[in-house]
């Protein structure tokens, strides 16, 4: 079955491992036979809610910003894919910018149920993504049906670019997009 996947890179640096990742989870689930989109919040502008909660009344934000075209991307996707640097034992600030931003979701339906995280770091621990995946996971409570259904972790990557070194890696990635 044919799905519409939206991966979200949400790294603001060029060549960011988590995004390199991304592609090739990109990659494995056009291989796949999956209807793909790639978006990064790169060139996006996107500012912070204001939790004003019109959002639940009217169905979008109020704020004339880049940030309801990607809720309106996510609500119409069957599948959401997450790329994130982890800083400071967490999610990038843009991914939970985005993630408050759409809020609207809630009231007005959405059709993804199955996520997937793909997070990069220094740090080797798989304690280093925990509270990412605790972040996502509250996410996903407040959305009925929806769940985590994979996840990839990418420690151990410091410069940018350490990613496309990392074949194991590069093949998680590919394979992940694959079986979605």
């Amino acid at each position: 079955m044919t799905k519409k996947v939206l991966i979200i890179s949400t790294s603001l640096r060029n060549n960011a491992n988590s995004e390199i990742l991304a592609h090739e989870t990109e990659r494995g689930a056009l291989e796949a036979g999956h209807e793909v989109e790639f978006l990064t919040l790169k060139d996006k502008n996107i500012g912070f809610c204001k939790g004003c909660m019109a959002c639940q009344k009217l169905g979008h934000c109020v704020i004339d910003d880049d940030a309801n075209a990607v809720t309106e991307k996510m609500k119409n996707a069957d599948v959401i894919v997450w790329a994130t640097p982890v800083y400071y034992y967490e999610m990038s600030g843009q991914m939970k910018t985005i993630i408050d931003r759409a809020n609207s979701l809630y009231v007005t339906g959405y059709n993804f149920k199955d996520v997937y995280v793909i997070t990069t770091s220094a740090d080797t621990s798989e304690d280093t993504v925990q509270t990412v995946i605790n972040g996502v996971n509250g996410w996903c409570a407040c959305l009925p049906g929806v769940s985590i259904k994979g996840f990839i972790n990418g420690g151990g990557l410091e410069a940018p670019n350490d990613a496309a070194k990392h074949t194991e890696l590069l093949q998680k990635a590919y394979e992940l997009g694959k079986n979605i």
